[in-house]
C-alpha cells in the first residue's frame, strides 16, 4: 500500500504528486478509508471479494473500463472523475487490472493520495471528499461494488459542506489530526 500527502503541484493530475510525507494504513482507517491488498489468482481474490458482498450486503457490481479507447469521453469523463466530491453511499473499489490513484481528505482537509493497483480493494466511506484518476498507464479495469442498484452520483463541493452524510463523516472521524 503506497498513500501519501499530496503535493498540490500543478503537473498532470496522472502523475504521482508525491509530497515525500507518507500517509500509513492506521491513518487511513482513522478517516474510515480502509485499504485491503488481495493476494493470489484472480479466482482466489474474487472468493474474498464474494465474502465482502455477503458481509456487507452489497447486492450488486460492475465493472468499469478506463482508458482514452475504453471509456466514451474520455477526457471529460475523467475530468469528472477528478472533480472534489462525496457521494451518499460508500464507494468500494477492487481493482483488476491497471493502476490509478484515490485522493482523499484527512480531518485536516489536506489531499491524501493513495495508489490502488492490481489486486487492491478500496473502501471510501459516504460523506468524504475524494477523487480518483488514472496514473500514466491511462487504463484500470475495476469492480464497484453497490449495496442497491448501481449507481454513482456525485456532489460536488462546496455543495455537500452540508450534506447528512458528510456531516455524519465528519462526526465519526472526530477532529484529531496526524501526527
Amino acid at each position: 500500500m503506497r498513500a501519501y500527502l499530496y503535493d498540490n503541484s500543478d503537473a498532470d493530475q496522472r502523475e504521482l504528486h508525491d509530497s515525500g510525507i507518507p500517509v500509513s494504513i492506521e491513518e487511513l482507517n482513522a478517516i474510515n478509508v480502509q485499504y485491503q491488498r488481495l493476494e493470489g489468482s484472480l479466482e482466489e481474490k474474487m472468493k474474498v471479494v464474494e465474502q465482502l458482498c455477503v458481509e456487507r450486503s452489497y447486492k450488486n457490481r460492475d465493472e468499469i473500463h478506463i482508458s482514452p479507447t475504453l471509456l466514451p469521453s474520455y477526457e471529460e469523463k475523467i475530468k469528472i472523475f477528478f472533480t472534489e466530491h462525496i457521494h451518499e453511499d460508500e464507494e468500494i473499489r477492487f481493482i483488476i487490472e491497471g493502476s490509478g490513484f484515490f485522493d482523499v481528505r484527512d480531518r485536516l482537509d489536506r489531499w491524501v493520495r493513495i495508489l490502488v493497483e492490481v489486486g487492491d480493494l478500496l473502501i471510501v466511506p459516504a460523506g468524504i471528499y475524494h477523487r480518483f484518476t488514472l496514473d500514466t498507464s491511462n487504463y484500470i479495469r475495476a469492480m464497484r461494488l453497490f449495496k442497491e442498484d448501481p449507481k454513482w452520483t456525485p456532489i460536488n463541493r462546496p455543495l455537500a459542506d452540508d450534506n447528512k452524510y458528510r456531516v455524519e463523516h465528519l462526526k465519526k472521524i472526530g477532529p484529531l489530526s496526524f501526527c
